[in-house]
């Protein structure tokens, strides 16, 4: 017993333990290996055969996507559109140098080239214009309806006529829309939110243009609905401005019935000159009635005319007493003056009052003949309440012209900085490049010397638009390549307001002067010719004359949404001015321009196809 307990090895307690420890972690140990390593046998198993099912799935939307790449590929390539710069010579710059800062050379070239447009068609073409229709023999109505609006309205029929025969897009319709919404919108709602007091409209201008204007936009809609224009929808469209002609040149018979058939509108007889007495006296405000309106405006082909005869004739021409010119002018006393008044007292006797009297008007009548800004809101007056057409297609930007240029060779000489102000020298020098190399190249046929070759300046003058228009879409084009913008938006936004931007800003002139219905006027009967005529004459060359048989073409189908808000916003605007009695105030101004930032906002996202596939992107380059 002994032996055999000596002859086994001793192990005491802590070994013992430390046996039975070992091995039951090793155990442990086993049998965690071996489910772990079943584990991963089940894991390695599934992972295969996830990996087979996402291989499978991969392969799959490989070929999904790359279908729908080719699909997407081949769908662009049917409905996308060139871009319109390739139509013009090649850029300057590349296309990495304009994402990089190029593009800003671009668009300062656009705004200078809108400067170069207005210089030329105010000082040359318009000009050429009034001695054309005078050789011609004219009436005012009927000048004004064709020859003076297209000179007002020249840069939108160019970019019409580029557009058709060029760029083959829609900047040019784009243009016209854009312009004609930009004008009865906004140059009427700045007008109005800039005066001090409401100025009365007279009615009947405002809707006969606005009921023509109307027609005019659903003519448009209706040629435009398909995407294309025929020569006989543009002939339609020629005819129906020939009929606009008609209307102003018995325009003041047609005015005679309508208002002897509507007597609901006023209480008063239209008067011998075609403006409703009532409104008249509410018009007038400080300012004098006049008689016979359309003196100043006569033109006769045997009389020698020299520069600014409208403002000479009125000078020449008793308008309004000197008492009346006193008394609306707030005119200051002088020691003279005051003595005289002094005199006119009851306290003196009869002779000496009646010869201070008389010392006293003649002092007052010196000082009116001296005031060239009387003169000149007399004149603007005059100018609105003609009842011929001529006095708003002029162009209010002709008349300032007229009153404020003393001199048109003026420009030639450098401001002095002091008297005259930072601002006016750097305007010199900006127009100075412009206006030399168009005085050296257009006969000035104001002047007496170069009068007979009125037609030489009317050549070169559109010789001179067409080159500044084709320069501004040629840029323009590159702007919304750059930008990513459609052609009709730039046409819409950009085109719209560069062009009638100098217009916009002599409305808002006139309009601080009391002449609210030259301002308006202006703005809606322009608007006719563009339509009428700044479209359908260039579809009307291509579709009879250039490609006879063929079809102009549309390519945003947005388009004719944009011009039947168009037509809505028309009514707005009439609707507004009515509702506030024919007055032209601030609550008309906000309107309209509220209404303009929603008109553009729509337009531009239809025409960017946010509310559906309207308009082709350009091609992806």
């Amino acid at each position: 017993m002994a032996s055999n307990t000596s002859d086994r090895p001793f192990v005491n307690k802590d070994t013992f333990m430390e046996l039975l420890t070992s091995t039951t972690i090793g155990s442990i140990l086993k049998s965690s290996i071996q489910s772990i390593s079943a584990t991963d046998n089940n894991i390695v198993k599934s992972t295969f055969n996830t990996s087979k099912t996402l291989s499978t799935l991969s392969a799959i939307f490989a070929n999904t996507t790359s279908y729908y790449i080719n699909a997407t590929t081949a769908l662009e390539e049917e409905f996308c559109t060139q871009p319109a710069f390739h139509e013009f010579p090649p850029d300057l710059f590349t296309s990495s140098q304009r994402s990089h800062g190029a593009i800003i050379l671009h668009i300062l070239l656009v705004i200078y080239m809108f400067v170069a447009l207005s210089i030329v068609c105010d000082d040359y073409f318009v000009a050429s214009l009034d001695k054309v229709c005078e050789r011609l023999g004219f009436s005012e109505d009927v000048a004004g309806a064709t020859f003076m609006a297209a000179g007002s309205s020249a840069p939108e029929l160019f970019t019409a006529i580029i557009g058709v025969f060029i760029t083959k897009g829609d900047v040019g319709i784009g243009t016209i829309v854009g312009s004609a919404v930009f004008n009865i919108l906004f140059v009427i709602g700045i007008c109005g939110v800039l005066i001090k007091q409401a100025i009365s409209l007279s009615w009947w201008p405002l809707c006969r243009d606005s009921i023509f204007y109307a027609l005019a936009i659903i003519v448009l809609i209706l040629v435009v609905a398909d995407s294309k224009v025929t020569w006989y929808e543009s002939v339609i469209m020629l005819l129906l401005y020939g009929v606009y002609i008609v209307i102003m040149r018995y325009n003041r018979t047609i005015q005679s019935i309508v208002t002897d058939k509507l007597k609901w509108l006023t209480t008063e007889k239209i008067s011998a000159n075609g403006i409703i007495g009532k409104q008249l006296n509410k018009f007038q405000g400080d300012y004098e009635q006049f008689g016979d309106d359309d003196d100043v405006f006569h033109s006769s082909t045997e009389d020698n005319k020299e520069d600014h005869t409208e403002m000479r004739e009125f000078q020449t021409t008793e308008q309004t007493s000197a008492d009346n010119y006193a008394l609306n002018s707030n005119i200051k006393l002088t020691f003279d003056e005051a003595a005289f008044r002094i005199m006119m007292g009851h306290n003196f006797k009869g002779k000496c009052r009646f010869i201070a009297a008389a010392r006293l008007v003649v002092s007052y009548h010196l000082r009116m003949k001296a005031d060239s800004a009387f003169l000149r809101r007399q004149l603007f007056k005059k100018a609105s309440r003609a009842s011929t057409m001529r006095s708003y297609a002029k162009s209010v930007r002709n008349w300032m012209s007229m009153a404020y240029d003393e001199n048109i060779d003026d420009w030639r000489k450098l401001p002095n900085i002091e008297q005259d102000g930072y601002l006016a020298a750097a305007k010199w020098f900006i127009v100075y490049p412009i206006k030399t190399l168009l005085y050296y190249t257009i006969p000035d046929s104001r002047k007496p010397r170069w009068e007979k070759y009125f037609i030489a300046t009317f050549a070169m003058s559109i010789v001179w638009i067409f080159l500044f228009s084709y320069v501004t879409i040629w840029m323009v084009t590159y702007i919304g390549y750059a930008f990513s913008i459609p052609d009709s938006v730039m046409g819409i936004t950009f085109l719209a307001a560069g062009t009638s931007i100098p217009d916009a800003l002599a409305s808002v002139f006139v309009a601080k002067q009391g002449m609210g219905d030259m301002a308006v006027s202006n703005c809606v009967g322009s608007n006719i010719f563009d339509i009428l005529l700044g479209l359908s004459f260039p579809w009307f060359l291509k579709t009879a004359i250039v490609s006879p048989g063929s079809t102009a073409a549309i390519n945003s189908e947005g388009m004719v949404y944009s011009i039947i808000l168009l037509f809505l916003t028309v009514l707005l605007t009439v609707g507004a001015v009515h509702f506030s009695g024919w007055m032209l105030n601030k609550c008309v101004g906000i309107t309209c321009l509220s209404v303009y930032a929603l008109y553009v906002t729509i337009s531009v996202m239809i025409e960017c196809n946010v509310f559906g596939f309207v308009n082709p992107p350009m091609c992806v380059e």
